[in-house]
């Protein structure tokens, strides 16, 4: 799967990529990120990419003719960074916005059903709007809350995408049963490891029992128990009892 981030910042990304699944990811050619820096598409010799809003008010905004050039431009690059074969999919764009529609986990089995997914990363007080009337992207918000820009919202996005593609989990079941995915869409069951007692605190009994039937009874009902708990909101949409 590639990814194509395009930001003012690229340099934010260099440690995130080279760390955990993401690095190990990226080495076995399962997952590849390209970063693209939108002032390298400025037509302002002092690669200027923001002005004053139209209107007055506090802060900057990114115009649109730098932005929208950027993302033409990678649309229509190749792996290698070439032009691409006329076939060759343009990917998906998606803005970091938190004006977007809330990342879940159903949104992101759909985003991860993408070959290659375009993540445009604002700053300040955001894109001009036409960067969306022109490019119409999916616009995506990782939480009612705001950041200093969309680099870490992309991360947020990369590293939940990223999970749910073939050969980058070593168990293809984690991803299967996380808390939110479509197999349940409850928060997952306790886990436990050794030891087996911890201050006073025991690991329940059932799971030492190799009974793989009451086991998956067991760690059910304690799904069942913990959304119920923690987010009753997801069992309305279940056919679980409260």
């Amino acid at each position: 799967m590639r990814f194509d981030v395009l930001t003012l910042f690229p340099e934010i990304f260099s440690g995130y990529m080279t760390q955990s699944l993401l690095k190990l990811a990226i080495d076995r050619a399962l997952v590849q990120i390209h970063l693209h820096n939108i002032r390298d598409w400025s037509y302002d010799k002092h690669k200027c990419v923001d002005d004053r809003p139209y209107g007055g008010g506090p802060g900057m905004v990114i115009k649109p003719e730098p932005t929208v050039a950027a993302v033409e431009a990678v649309q229509a690059m190749d792996v290698d960074g070439s032009l691409a074969l006329p076939n060759t999919q343009s990917g998906h764009l998606v803005l970091l916005t938190p004006q977007g529609r809330r990342l879940d986990q159903h949104l992101v089995e759909t985003l991860a059903s993408h070959e290659r997914l375009l993540l445009l990363c604002g700053r300040y007080e955001g894109f001009d709007q036409r960067v969306s009337d022109i490019l119409e992207p999916e616009e995506i918000s990782v939480g009612d809350f705001v950041l200093n820009g969309g680099e870490v919202a992309a991360m947020v996005l990369v590293d939940s995408v990223i999970r749910l593609v073939p050969g980058v989990l070593g168990d293809e079941d984690s991803s299967r049963f996380d808390s939110f995915s479509d197999h349940s869409r409850l928060l997952e069951h306790a886990q436990y490891t050794r030891p087996r007692e911890f201050r006073g605190w025991e690991v329940p009994d059932v799971l030492l029992s190799g009974d793989h039937q009451e086991i998956a009874h067991w760690r059910k009902m304690n799904s069942i128990e913990r959304t119920g708990r923690r987010r009753p909101d997801l069992l309305d949409d279940t056919n679980y009892p409260r």
